[in-house]
């Protein structure tokens, strides 16, 4: 064999080998990633609960403060008034 032939066979594979190697760590580096996104998930998903919570509670909180302000506006319907006296 002819030593350009031997140092082609040498350096392929070790480029074969290498290339192993980094597709096995970005197999790796992906499954991480999928764990990471989907943990991700379930956070985004819980902070989306808890602001349809809050939206919910604010929104009863200004029904029952236009509840209040009806209830006012229907007294000062009802009672007399101070500046009828002429």
């Amino acid at each position: 064999m002819d030593t350009m032939q031997i140092l082609l066979i040498i350096t392929l594979g070790t480029t074969t080998v290498f290339s192993v190697i980094i597709g096995i760590q970005l197999i790796l580096v992906l499954k991480e990633l999928k764990k990471t996104l989907a943990t991700v998930n379930k956070i985004t998903t819980g902070f989306e609960s808890i602001g349809v919570g809050m939206e919910k509670g604010f929104e009863e909180i200004s029904g029952f403060m236009n509840g209040f302000k009806a209830l006012f506006k229907l007294f000062e319907l009802v009672s007399p008034k101070k500046n009828d006296k002429k």
